[in-house]
């Protein structure tokens, strides 16, 4: 008998190993993604077990495959969404960047529970909602807070854009972001005007400073009936003093050592002092706190507003920019960029409305501002004291202890 050819003896050569895995990972995604006519609820939440499991074993391509195939769908299996979207970045980036229906609660769970990488894509969907973006900036990352400030699909909470605002101290890359915003309020704009540099202010007073004609006109007839009451209601009094058109105080003028608002202010070329701040302040109808804020503001914009909106003539401005010791000319004998946009802020605010953002100020920063806010305000103001001189930076203690109180 013959003996078998060499070639019979050797061992049938083995197909290559994965390409049954592959295939099975294929299928069962293939079923998943039946529509509904085709598979019933519950066979298909078997299959998705079953694909959960070979993916958390499997290889992360096969996992990049499955996401890949997922995208287009409108109804994904809880269970294989959530096992893809908190997987490395690279699996869940198709499912982040392309998929339409990704329930928020998931994406939720990626915010706080995946990296930067995944927080950005979410940043940079075509929607985001308010429950999202609350979810995504609690990491504080400023890289992804400006993409949810640049993206037009993205909505804000009113506590989105307050912490938001209260954080662009720190990071003032956020503040042409948030001028874009709907959702910002005056009160966190006039807030963030503040420690905004002098392009923004320009912004914020030519968006935010309107008239209040039609609330004066909606509420005329309530103030004689105020006033028939005693103004003994203190939201009724606070509301109406907001909206009035006077701005300057005649039951302080009544008390003040001096004649007027104007000879207070011709007072203080020689040196303002504390006592003759909080005085301005009471004679020009708003809170020593304010008249703080507004004298030891280190561009100027607010000396144009406070002269304006209590009818100071625009000489007022260089008589307080004298009283605080502030450089008029530089050594070329021009006048200074700060004065100079000062003086440019007082030609083109309309009375009117630099008395609303008077009284925006007045108001925000005695009772509206929530502590987050005022704490922004605050350390700011205390790291600036060395910049100032000792008047002004008496003026400034009294804001500090009265936020503190």
């Amino acid at each position: 008998m013959a003996e078998p050819a060499f070639q019979d003896q050797l061992p049938a050569p083995a197909l290559p190993l994965g390409r049954a895995r592959r295939a099975l990972v294929k299928r069962l995604a293939d079923v998943v993604c039946l529509p509904s006519s085709r598979v019933n609820a519950f066979e298909r939440a078997m299959t998705a077990d079953l694909l959960v499991e070979m993916l958390r074993e499997g290889e992360p391509q096969d996992r990049i495959r499955t996401a890949r195939r997922l995208v287009g769908l409108t109804e994904i299996p809880t269970s294989v969404l959530r096992l893809l979207l908190r997987d490395d970045i690279e699996v869940a980036a198709p499912l982040l960047e392309d998929g339409t229906i990704i329930p928020d609660s998931e994406l939720i769970l990626v915010a706080h529970g995946a990296t930067i990488e995944h927080r950005r894509l979410i940043a940079a969907r075509r929607e985001v909602s308010e429950l999202v973006v609350d979810a995504v900036i609690d990491a504080a990352e400023s890289d992804v807070i400006e993409l949810l400030l640049r993206n037009t699909g993205v909505r804000f909470s009113a506590t989105a854009i307050e912490r938001i605002v209260a954080a662009s101290r720190e990071h003032p890359r956020y503040i042409p972001g948030l001028l874009k915003r709907s959702e910002l309020r005056p009160s966190h704009a006039y807030v963030m005007f503040w420690w905004s540099d002098p392009e923004c202010r320009r912004i914020i007073l030519q968006r935010f400073a309107v008239s209040r004609e039609v609330l004066q006109d909606a509420s005329g007839d309530i103030f004689p009936l105020a006033t028939a009451e005693g103004w003994q209601d203190p939201l009724v009094r606070k509301a109406l003093q907001f909206i009035e058109r006077r701005q300057r105080n005649r039951a302080a003028l009544d008390k003040s050592p001096y004649d007027s608002l104007d000879a207070a202010v011709a007072a203080a070329q020689s040196g303002m002092t504390r006592e003759l701040a909080s005085e301005i302040s009471y004679l020009s109808g708003i809170k020593p706190t304010t008249g703080a804020k507004i004298f030891t503001d280190a561009c100027g914009e607010p000396l144009a507003i406070l002269c304006k909106a209590t009818g100071l003539p625009r000489s007022a401005i260089t008589a307080l920019w004298r009283a605080l010791r502030r450089p008029e000319e530089d050594s070329a004998g021009r006048i200074t960029p700060a004065l100079e946009r000062t003086l440019i802020t007082y030609d083109l605010m309309a009375v009117d409305r630099a008395q609303t953002v008077l009284r925006y100020w007045n108001w925000s920063l005695s009772s509206a501002l929530t502590p987050a806010l005022v704490r922004a305000i605050r350390e700011g103001d205390e790291e600036a004291l060395d910049e100032y001189s000792t008047p002004q930076r008496a003026a400034m203690l009294a804001l500090s202890s009265d936020f503190r109180g």
